[in-house]
């Protein structure tokens, strides 16, 4: 099954099973207003120069994308946090993926606002072996074009759902990243991007093959 296919059917469960009408048509409606704002069109897209960063993992230590890109390309995902199960999936299925994507030789990270505590939490459920870096107030996503504000009546029931990003962020922006995916070349500049408003899609891992294929075959050049 696709990640897309798992995030489908996950959502098809929650909304027909687990969150109350009510609940379902407010994420909707945050959706479609996040949609039609056009905000994941001023996100930084292939061609453009991707931001350089520096970001503590979940253990403190800090990662520097320049020093990765000195080793080959760089995946980076922005995900929301450990609270929300289709970032899970996202997550889990780059883990499937990261043999064929480091062969390739990419370097994978994930960021994300949430705390460090919950970084740690996110990496041991998802048993990764690449690191979620602690963008906290999402400063990096910002640079990338991704952060979005939450209005009034999405913090609610975020809050009713038990997702007080108060809490699991450890500030009170109530910010987010839209999730995505991007690959950054050796020369930073970004090779590709997808961005997604609406948090139940997700590209699939081995999309990214053909672009490392890409770029190994003009690096050799």
């Amino acid at each position: 099954m696709s990640l897309q296919e798992k995030l489908t059917a996950l959502k098809a469960h929650a909304e027909g099973t687990l969150l109350p009408p009510e609940v379902v048509e407010i994420l909707h409606r945050a959706t479609d207003e996040l949609i039609a704002s056009g905000a994941q069109d001023r996100a930084l897209k292939a061609g453009d120069k991707a931001p350089v960063f520096t970001l503590p993992d979940a253990d403190g230590n800090q990662v520097s994308s320049t020093e990765l890109l000195k080793k080959g390309p760089l995946v980076v995902t922005f995900y929301r946090g450990v609270w929300c199960p289709y970032c899970n999936l996202d997550l889990e299925a780059q883990e499937e993926a990261r043999a064929e994507l480091e062969a390739r030789g990419a370097s994978l990270v994930a960021i994300s606002q949430q705390n460090a505590v919950n970084s740690r939490k996110s990496h041991r459920q998802n048993n990764l072996g690449f690191p979620i870096l602690v963008d906290q107030g999402g400063e990096t996503g910002a640079a990338f074009g991704v952060r979005w504000n939450l209005p009034d009546y999405l913090q609610a029931v975020h809050k009713k759902l038990g997702a007080d990003l108060t809490a699991f962020n450890d500030e009170d922006s109530w910010t987010l990243p839209m999730p995505a995916r991007y690959v950054i070349d050796q020369n930073g500049i970004i090779a590709y991007a997808e961005v997604n408003a609406d948090y139940t899609k997700r590209p699939e891992p081995s999309d990214l093959f053909a672009v490392l294929d890409q770029l190994k075959t003009q690096g050799a050049a």
